[in-house]
């Protein structure tokens, strides 16, 4: 049997925890503070070094960048919470499936895109789709819907963020004000924004490039060395594996909690990649084509580095709380809260307050490298597709400090509606990620299919947003029992078992398709811009 360390109840501790984690944690903040620092000093000025770092970024920077974006609390708290409730089949349904798409829109969008970006100067995902399709209309239908969609993106990291901190700091203060003698989430949030803000406000986005590189490196070794440790104090992972297929057998089997279609429609989440306004800007900044050769090959890697330590712990987990052996803090509902998992499991099993610490900073930095990149991208779209095209003419300095502006205001309204406590972080990012998922085709048609019109991108993204809406406010809006199209199966709003994506995805298509056939096809000058015949 696996001994584990005595638990207590949150706000319970006899004498108060160490406090050597946090210290480490606020250690992590102000190098990151100074790297933020160094590297906006680099900053040449100008707007597009602002937007897109004067398309001078390498290849392991943008590997690194790339992935570091991708790789949020959804990666980490998420999935470690969502095999905690679901089972191994959380790595089928995220891991390897975006390994393989997300490799496939790089190669297959992205190089594109940048070569397109490259020759017309472009700086942000919706000035390709305005120029593609003939139409500023466009741009200001898809800017509010985007930055939608990129708010409970937001909302992930941060909400993350501040579960895992509040976790890992329970008993470090007793006797105060805050909820368990532990860091209040508010709190986290709140530093976590302002250290964030604080380099891309005066470095934008290659102050984010040499963030995410070195914050990548920083999870993804830290986040190996608390596998090992907390595999080993489970005697090893063999051990750890037995006692959840002795305790919670299901959580080891695919088809124990989800049927084959349920598996089968979460392969359409990992398209959301492909339209991450972003993820585009990130490709944006590489030197060449080239440059897209290392991300495409070591991404599945990085992947597969990250998320199966991820799935591990929150099935071992499971396996330890069903034997009594781990005590996981629980929702009003009287259900285990799965985001508290990862943080349960580290304080539990990891016996040193640095390296606690040193875990800790890993998570943040998953989390940090991420939302740098997102609040740069706001900025950008909000300057040179909002005020540019209904302005005119705006000096490149006024772009530079209009981004900024609008970087400051997202911010604060993501952290505002952070402290309210939305839903659970996992179904949050997938939600927001269906809805990028479905947007996909348009990305897609617009490189490879000539007679795609303006008129059918206009109807996929118009059924697209309506279609989210209503399947999200059914979900989240109603009470459980009381849906009108979907049931609550193991935490998973599903309808005619299978996810939502699914049909949001379909309509998108039709949309697209249909109204695209029975409409004009594009003008000659925009099918020679595009598809020259020349090659």
């Amino acid at each position: 049997m696996i001994a584990a360390p005595t638990l207590v109840a949150l706000g319970q501790a006899a004498a108060p925890a160490s406090r050597t984690p946090l210290v480490v944690i606020c250690l992590y903040m102000c190098l990151l503070f100074a790297l933020g620092w160094f590297s906006s000093r680099l900053f040449r000025g100008s707007s597009k070094d602002f937007f897109v770092a004067s398309q001078s970024i390498g290849p392991f920077m943008l590997l690194m960048s790339v992935f570091g974006t991708t790789m949020t609390a959804f990666a980490l708290v998420g999935s470690t919470g969502k095999a905690f409730s679901l089972g191994i089949g959380t790595y089928g349904l995220m891991a390897s499936s975006s390994g393989l798409i997300h490799t496939a829109c790089f190669f297959l969008v992205g190089i594109r895109m940048w070569s397109f970006g490259k020759k017309y100067g472009y700086v942000t995902q919706i000035q390709f789709f305005r120029d593609r399709f003939e139409s500023k209309a466009l741009g200001y239908l898809m800017f509010p819907i985007l930055v939608g969609l990129i708010i409970p993106y937001l909302l992930v990291g941060l909400m993350g963020a501040g579960k895992y901190i509040f976790g890992v700091t329970v008993g470090m203060f007793p006797g105060t004000s805050f909820a368990a003698g532990a860091i209040p989430e508010w709190l986290s949030g709140l530093v976590i924004c302002a250290v964030v803000l604080f380099y891309v406000f005066f470095g934008g986005v290659r102050s984010a490039a040499w963030a995410n590189t070195f914050q990548t490196i920083v999870f993804m070794i830290m986040g190996l060395v608390g596998f090992y440790v907390i595999a080993d104090a489970l005697g090893g992972p063999a051990a750890a594996s037995e006692k959840a297929l002795a305790n919670a057998p299901k959580k080891l089997s695919r088809e124990g909690l989800m049927t084959p279609a349920h598996f089968m429609s979460y392969m359409l989440v990992p398209l959301s990649v492909g339209m991450f306004p972003h993820l585009f800007q990130h490709w944006l900044t590489a030197k060449s084509a080239k440059s897209f050769r290392l991300t495409v090959i070591a991404h599945p890697i990085c992947i597969m580095i990250v998320w199966v330590p991820c799935i591990l712990i929150g099935i071992w987990a499971a396996g330890l709380h069903a034997a009594g052996e781990l005590r996981v803090p629980t929702l009003p509902n009287g259900n285990a809260n799965a985001n508290a998992v990862l943080s349960a499991m580290v304080k539990t099993f990891m016996e040193s307050p640095i390296l606690i610490g040193l875990f800790s900073a890993g998570v943040l930095a998953a989390i940090m490298s991420s939302l740098d990149s997102q609040f740069v991208c706001i900025g950008s779209m909000f300057t040179n597709d909002f005020i540019v095209p209904l302005k005119g003419q705006v000096s490149d300095k006024q772009k530079v400090w209009l981004g900024r502006g609008f970087i400051v205001l997202i911010v604060l309204i993501t952290y505002v509606i952070s402290i309210f406590k939305p839903q659970n972080v996992f179904n949050l990012g997938v939600w927001c990620f269906s809805g990028f998922a479905a947007l996909f085709p348009i990305a897609f048609a617009s490189v490879y299919w000539k007679r795609v019109t303006t008129a059918g991108v206009f109807a996929s993204v118009i059924v697209t947003a309506v279609t989210w809406a209503l399947f999200i406010y059914d979900a989240l809006g109603r009470e459980v029992g009381e849906q009108w199209f979907g049931v609550e199966e193991h935490g998973e709003y599903l309808i005619a078992g299978v996810m939502p994506v699914t049909f949001i995805c379909l309509a998108s298509v039709m949309g697209l398709v249909g109204v695209s056939l029975a409409t004009r096809s594009p003008s000659r000058e925009t099918i020679e811009k595009f598809f020259p015949t020349n090659g």
